[in-house]
């Protein structure tokens, strides 16, 4: 299978560096209008050539790209988030299925060793806790910190809980950009599961937390690290136990499961409507942040 990444930035260097050791697929092109970061400046002119494409442009580009990409029947993994507006993801959506081609997003968290290990021990959270603290970037910036940083602890809240989202609260602070750039989240689920998760982009230090309780487990996950803590009662006394399994290569699992999807029609862990909902929770916690700071202004 010829597969192409369509934007040689950070994270399309990185995918096609994944892309070169996948058994069974050929890395065809990296397209970028930068020559130094790409073999090919159209991305129009790899759609006839390829059977998937890694979209990694940046998100006010994800829609065009994606939709000629899909419209040229080539199977396509989107960075995230999908698209700018839930209207543009829908179309993606409708699109894939009408050409039934695979349409999977780039929420490689759910691909993290630790995440993994954790999912597997917790089956109804009542309570989950997430921190994303970041230094800040350019790149990324062209969305605020909720669609650049948030959005990876919204899927992973949502893939948690399993319910639907009947509640948002939220707050947040515009710091060295004109949008939002710290945030706070809180989400009731129809289950009785809150998350209430935060994000920054202009902090000193990287932070990778995610803490999700149950009525019979705490865990506490360090998923920069891979570390998880599982702390349970059992005959009157505290256990406490720990995993360490590293860091893991959550890109490189992402990368295989885009490949199975196409290749062995496995079924696709994040797709289309996986990436759609994140984003219109996403959408809805950057609105309210921004009537908020409006109404202190």
């Amino acid at each position: 299978m010829k597969l192409a990444v369509i934007g040689g930035g950070h994270m399309g260097r990185l995918h096609a560096q994944k892309i070169e050791r996948l058994p069974g697929v050929e890395l065809a092109a990296v397209v970028d209008r930068d020559p130094k970061r790409g073999s090919i400046a159209d991305y129009r002119q790899i759609i006839p050539q390829v059977q998937a494409a890694v979209v990694s442009v940046p998100t006010d580009q994800h829609h065009e790209v994606a939709r000629a990409c899909l419209e040229g029947g080539v199977h396509v993994l989107i960075e995230k988030p999908m698209t700018v507006t839930l209207a543009e993801a829908d179309e993606l959506i409708a699109l894939a299925s009408r050409k039934s081609l695979v349409l999977q997003v780039g929420h490689v968290q759910r691909y993290s060793p630790a995440f993994r290990a954790l999912t597997a021990r917790m089956n109804r959270p009542i309570y989950i806790e997430a921190e994303r603290l970041s230094a800040f970037k350019q790149r990324g910036a062209e969305v605020d910190v909720v669609l650049d940083l948030m959005i990876h602890d919204l899927d992973l809240a949502l893939a948690l809980a399993r319910s639907e989202v009947t509640q948002i609260s939220a707050c947040g602070f515009r710091v060295l950009t004109k949008d939002i750039d710290i945030a706070n989240a809180r989400l009731e689920f129809a289950s009785g599961c809150v998350a209430n998760l935060s994000a920054s982009r202009v902090s000193q230090a990287a932070l990778r937390k995610l803490r999700v309780f149950q009525n019979d487990l705490y865990v506490s996950a360090d998923l920069q690290g891979g570390k998880l803590r599982y702390v349970r009662q059992a005959g009157g006394n505290i256990q406490e136990q720990e995993e360490n399994h590293g860091e893991g290569d959550a890109l490189m699992e992402q990368m295989k499961s885009f490949s199975s999807s196409i290749l062995e029609k496995t079924p696709v862990a994040v797709d289309g409507k996986a990436g759609r909902e994140a984003l219109r929770v996403g959408i809805e916690v950057g609105r309210l942040v921004r009537e908020r700071l409006e109404r202190f202004a």
